[in-house]
C-alpha cells in the first residue's frame, strides 16, 4: 500500500532532524522540515529558519512567523490549513543568507514535500525559494505575480522579515497577501476542474521543465 501524504512528510521530517547532508545541522538544535495540512492547497517556501525556529523546530514561529499568522488570518486561512517549509531545514549561523551548497543539500526534501502534498498554489517568501521557481528574476519586480510552472500556481513574495525591517515592504507584502493569494487559488481551482494541474509526481515534473516553460497568468 502506498504511503499517505501525512505518512511521506513524516518521514521526511525524521529524515531532517538527523540530517547531515551539509554542515548547517552542526551548532543548531533542532531542524525545522515544516508543518501544516498534508494535503494543503497552498503551500509556503521561505528561506530558512532562524533562532525561534531552531529552538523549537518549527517554522515561521519568531517575529516573520507572527507577522505571517496575521496575513494569513486577514485572508480566512491558518497555520493547519496550508503547509509551511524553508528551502533549506537548519538554521544558517547568525541568520545568513543561505549557500547554494546548503540549498542543494536540502533540495530534495523540498521536491519530496511539494510531490507529497501536491499543492495547487506554491507562495514563495523571499528570494531564495524565490529563486527556485524564478531563476534570474529579481523580487522587487515580480513580487505579486503569478505564473503556472509545472502544473502549479507558483505566487513571489517578500519575506515577511524584510517586511518587518522596511514599511514600504510591508505594504507590498499586505497588498499581495489581499490581492494574489485568493485570485491565485480561485484560478487553481478553476484550472483544477478542468483537469489543468500537476496529477504527476514533482521527480518527473522536474524533467519537462524545459519542455513546459513557466505561462504568465493573467489574474489580477
Amino acid at each position: 500500500m502506498a504511503a499517505t501524504a501525512r505518512e511521506t512528510l513524516d518521514q521526511i521530517a525524521a529524515e531532517v532532524r538527523s540530517c547531515t547532508k551539509c554542515p548547517l545541522y552542526k551548532g543548531t538544535k533542532n531542524g525545522v522540515p515544516g508543518e501544516g495540512g498534508a494535503e494543503a492547497e497552498i503551500l509556503f517556501i521561505g528561506e530558512g529558519p532562524g533562532y525561534h525556529e531552531d529552538r523549537l523546530g518549527r517554522p515561521f514561529v519568531g517575529p516573520a512567523g507572527q507577522l505571517l499568522n496575521k496575513l494569513l488570518a486577514s485572508i480566512g486561512l491558518d497555520r493547519q490549513t496550508v503547509f509551511i517549509t524553508n528551502v533549506v531545514k537548519h538554521r544558517p549561523p547568525e541568520n545568513r543568507d543561505p549557500l547554494p551548497e546548503e540549498i542543494a543539500a536540502c533540495s530534495d526534501y523540498l521536491t519530496r514535500q511539494i510531490a507529497a502534498i501536491n499543492p495547487r498554489v506554491i507562495v514563495t517568501l523571499g528570494r531564495y525559494s524565490m529563486a527556485r521557481f524564478f531563476p534570474g528574476a529579481k523580487i522587487s519586480v515580480i513580487h505579486g505575480q503569478a505564473k503556472l510552472i509545472d502544473g502549479r500556481i507558483v505566487v513571489a513574495m517578500y519575506h515577511p522579515a524584510a517586511a518587518l525591517r522596511t514599511p514600504a515592504v510591508m505594504q507590498a507584502l499586505e497588498q499581495d497577501f489581499q490581492r494574489a493569494i485568493p485570485a491565485a487559488l480561485a484560478e487553481a481551482r478553476h484550472l483544477a476542474a478542468e483537469g489543468k494541474l500537476a496529477t504527476k509526481p514533482a521527480s518527473t515534473e522536474k524533467e519537462d521543465k524545459d519542455s513546459q516553460p513557466p505561462q504568465q497568468l493573467s489574474l489580477f
